[in-house]
């Protein structure tokens, strides 16, 4: 139990919640569109790193960042430069480089506690958050080809593999924050393994959805279309069984009712269609000569009778 407990301490200890700790909105405003998105997103939620005991020393920043982040290689790209004189593996590296940005990111955000970030935390804060999205899109970019082969091999029974694929991405993602390198394994078998859990989590939603929705999925309709032909084609049903219901007058209507109904509904099919519209308590009143009130009355006493028969119908069916 005490070392549950110390284990949880530890990860608090490599977390904090930075939400609430927005700058003032003239500071804010004063950043690129790009540069607020980037810090509003790193203030929403909890900001954490994976710990290392090279982040201790003093030239940790030095062994880590020896080389420019980003290099321009031949083709004119730029791209992340993961190579190290002390013989540390690429992949080490750029995990080493993300968790360290993602430290000076939490170590800021603590020591400012309650205040208000400045203009100075707001450059600093750009300047790791950057460099850590920056070593996470080179891990993520060397890594994809493993969504792409495992999704490919993966057997799973009517699952769209793009709908596979984008769900081994977001895997991926999640994979490159919660990896430790120190623990000595290749980032590949472990994501290997998120991205296979991924794969059954959407299985098992996609059978539950079937189990719920068992009907083929058109490509060719949106979702409002289907809903509204859904619809469309319920209100049909429903109309043609209160149509049979009138004819054999199953609710057992008074004629008087039978009237109103008929009327306030335009159910009459022995009017011309240009003539089937529906009349107004006011009209109906002045056709069966009844004040409005109570043509309001009679119509709702005849609905129950109606729904009640309707009911009876669909659960008899």
């Amino acid at each position: 139990m005490r070392s549950s407990q110390t284990s949880e301490a530890a990860v608090r200890a490599n977390e904090f919640d930075p939400r609430g700790k927005l700058p003032a909105a003239t500071l804010l405003r004063a950043l690129s569109p790009d540069d607020q998105k980037i810090i509003r997103n790193l203030l929403s939620g909890v900001v954490g790193y994976i710990p290392n005991e090279l982040f201790d020393r003093r030239d940790a920043q030095a062994r880590l960042f020896d080389r420019p982040v980003a290099v321009q290689d031949d083709s004119g790209v730029y791209r992340l430069d993961a190579s190290a004189s002390d013989g540390t593996d690429p992949e080490t590296r750029m995990f080493l480089r993300l968790n360290y940005c993602r430290r000076r990111v939490v170590e800021l955000l603590r020591a400012r506690g309650v205040t208000r970030l400045t203009a100075a935390d707001l450059q600093e804060l750009l300047h790791w958050e950057r460099a850590a999205l920056e070593a996470r899109n080179e891990i993520v970019r060397m890594n994809m080809p493993l969504v792409l082969a495992m999704a490919k091999r993966t057997r799973i029974v009517g699952i769209d593999v793009t709908d596979l694929i984008s769900e081994g991405n977001l895997a991926l993602l999640r994979a490159v924050f919660k990896f430790d390198v120190a623990r000595g394994y290749k980032f590949s078998t472990y994501a290997c393994r998120a991205i296979l859990k991924s794969f059954s989590r959407i299985a098992t939603r996609s059978a539950r959805h079937r189990g719920h929705f068992p009907t083929e999925f058109d490509p060719t309709r949106d979702r409002g279309e289907a809903e509204e032909e859904r619809r469309t084609s319920l209100e049909a049903d429903c109309l043609g069984e209160l149509r049979s219901i009138m004819e054999r007058n199953a609710a057992q209507l008074t004629d008087v009712e039978q009237a109103v109904i008929r009327a306030r509904f335009a159910l009459d099919d022995t009017a011309p269609a240009l003539e089937r519209r529906a009349k107004t308590l006011e009209q109906v009143g002045e056709m069966i000569g009844v004040t409005k009130e109570r043509v309001r009355q009679i119509q709702n006493k005849a609905l129950l009778k109606l729904r009640s028969a309707l009911e009876n119908a669909i659960l008899a069916g």
